[in-house]
């Protein structure tokens, strides 16, 4: 979560300075990380989900008594 925000702060300062080519590079390498990690996050809360459920059915399966 930190590269984007890095890369963010980056295109913000070029952009201050006015190195247009710079600016637009960080941004788009911001956006792609984003991305990337945002889709991470859905896929590890969809696993995290199902990883649940079975966990459940796991533990009233297999009680020592």
């Amino acid at each position: 979560m930190i590269w984007p925000i890095t890369f963010f702060a980056v295109a913000l300062i070029a952009g201050i300075f006015g190195y247009a080519g710079i600016a637009a590079a960080s941004a788009g390498i911001a956006q792609i990380l984003f991305l990337l990690f945002a889709g991470l996050g859905i896929l590890s809360l969809l696993l995290h989900m199902t990883e649940d459920q079975n966990q459940d059915e796991f533990d009233e399966n297999s009680r020592w008594y």
